[in-house]
């Protein structure tokens, strides 16, 4: 008798209504760490890819769109940035991307977990194979709050927040308390990424406005700017810029980053600035003032 075919799936729920599926050709790996649970998989359309407690970090076919908005968005504001932090990103992608300017002189990763790291220099070479050997870069395997807190002041040009949803080990970097730390630790013309979550479903949108209301109370500017990523919840994501004198659109040095001749898969110059025109309902969330009111699709108020 024939054996059934059974597919693998690895699903994620987007929210409690949707669900976002990949075959899986191989499990890779898996293991429970004091921190999570990390899982790689190998799969046709979207290669390998790995999540921890069951969510999408990182796959070989879209992590460009991620790695390339968060690091180029900065440098292109201020080229002349020398010293970077990277809060999470232990898969290496935000790294890899800021080690690419020839002039940048110190690059610190804080990542909780040294497995994440470790396994994606096996799994994910892709994004983890500069790890061992670039001398610029600085693992360190504690909390990020904490160690923000035990840095000097003014001791970063960027501080680039590469973290998980905020749940569990990646709540704190999500605090008033690490903003204003982030804050301290900038040079006076520092410059704040942070993962900024989506405007779809209703878990993403309350913790966007509350990161957008906190960041608010302590840089001077602040902007929110848009990429799309295929395999996150909604493939619409945003991220935060935070900076204490650069203006996003107005300092935008395009000419001066062509001038690195770095050859990027999603990033270029008209992107930078086309990112930072958002949505009108997306504006309207930003703006409100309690992020527990939640919106409803589609609103009343735009429709006949």
């Amino acid at each position: 008798m024939d054996q059934p075919f059974v597919d693998i799936l690895y699903t994620q729920n987007w929210d409690s209504s949707t669900k976002f599926s990949i075959k899986v050709t191989k499990p890779l790996h898996s293991e429970v760490t004091p921190y999570q649970r990390i899982d790689f998989f190998e799969s046709d359309t979207y290669g390998t890819f790995f999540t921890l407690d069951g969510l999408m970090m990182v796959t070989q076919k879209d992590e460009f769109a991620y790695h390339d908005m968060i690091a180029h968005v900065p440098m292109a504001t201020n080229p002349d940035i020398k010293r970077v932090l990277i809060i999470g990103g232990g898969d290496g992608g935000t790294s890899r991307e800021i080690c690419r300017y020839k002039h940048i002189e110190k690059v610190d990763l804080v990542e909780i977990d040294e497995r994440v790291m470790q396994l994606c220099q096996q799994y994910l070479p892709q994004t983890a194979g500069h790890i061992a050997t670039e001398p610029r870069l600085h693992p360190h395997f504690e909390d990020g709050l904490n160690y923000v807190k035990n840095t000097p002041d003014a001791s970063y040009d960027l501080i680039l927040v590469d973290s998980t949803d905020p749940l569990g080990s990646g709540e704190g970097l999500f605090t008033t308390d690490f903003y204003r730390e982030c804050f301290r630790v900038l040079s006076d013309d520092g410059i704040l990424i942070n993962q900024h979550e989506s405007p779809y479903y209703n878990f993403h949108v309350r913790e966007m406005r509350k990161a957008h209301r906190k960041i608010k109370e302590v840089f001077p500017i602040v902007k929110v700017y848009q990429y799309n990523i295929a395999t996150y919840p909604s493939g619409h994501w945003l991220f935060g810029f935070a900076s204490k004198r650069y203006d996003p659109i107005r300092d935008h040095q395009a000419k001066r980053w062509e001038e690195f001749g770095l050859k990027t898969m999603y990033y270029n110059s008209q992107i930078h600035e086309g990112a930072f025109a958002l949505p009108t309902f997306v504006n309207e969330m930003l703006a409100g003032t309690d992020p527990n009111t939640l919106p409803i699709f589609p609103h009343k108020d735009y429709i006949g």
